[in-house]
């Protein structure tokens, strides 16, 4: 990709971190240093500014200028690393397999934890490379490559949501809290009794709120179930 020893920047962010549903995606785009400047021609930006349309679209334009790739973290280990406080840890591990495959020399990250530079040792650390590493909040924002690993992010987010919503032959919504349709289809999923499906994240919190009431068992006791034995320690949060 580009000429010879020109330095390999690469962007990462990820999509689906506070979904109900479906997994956690972790994008990375990688460019050469001197493509940079045609990368926010191109379209490449926080990819919650762009319709999903526009999302397809632009990344197609960006694949002729990087490479993108993407990590699908499933949704039942989301859960495992909520439940030990340990959801940034498994973000991080993410972002630094990314950045052992694609062997970058400069890597910029959007920052999900409240200090930057702490999440940015934490993908040094898990890359185990030489690559400088910028960790940065608002990122996807500020940076044009992350902006692009964004949209690649988010494309596939969108891709996994909607294969299952076809596997299941329902409409399922974008997979987030503060959708009615997503919540409702929850709700009608879980109101047989049967535990939490492989694809539904039980440790958020807001499933308290919407999970049916049942005195005889607890969504600890569902999240066991869905694990195949008893869960000692930290609960849901």
């Amino acid at each position: 990709m580009g000429a010879p020893g020109g330095r390999r920047i690469l962007g990462i962010d990820e999509a689906g971190r506070g979904s109900f549903l479906g997994p956690l995606v972790v994008g990375g785009f990688l460019v050469e240093e001197d493509r940079l400047a045609e990368l926010r021609p191109a379209g490449a930006r926080d990819s919650k500014l762009l319709s999903a349309t526009a999302r397809e679209r632009t990344l197609e334009t960006l694949r002729s200028i990087g490479e993108a790739r993407t990590i699908r973290v499933s949704a039942a280990e989301v859960d495992r690393h909520v439940h030990r406080g340990k959801l940034n840890d498994l973000e991080a591990e993410a972002f630094g397999s990314l950045v052992r495959d694609l062997e970058p020399d400069v890597v910029y990250v959007d920052a999900c934890d409240p200090n930057a530079r702490r999440f940015g040792r934490e993908v040094r650390r898990r890359s185990r490379t030489n690559a400088r590493i910028v960790a940065r909040h608002k990122a996807d924002r500020d940076l044009p490559v992350v902006g692009a690993a964004s949209i690649v992010a988010k494309v596939e987010r969108d891709r996994a949501v909607a294969e299952l919503a076809a596997s299941l032959g329902a409409v399922v919504g974008s997979g987030y809290p503060s959708d009615r349709v997503t919540i409702e289809f929850v709700r009608a999923t879980l109101a047989t009794g049967a535990p939490p499906p492989a694809w539904l994240r039980a440790s958020w919190s807001t499933m308290q709120r919407i999970i049916p009431a049942r005195p005889a068992r607890s969504l600890e006791e569902f999240s066991d179930d869905r694990r195949g034995g008893p869960r000692h320690g930290r609960g849901p949060v």
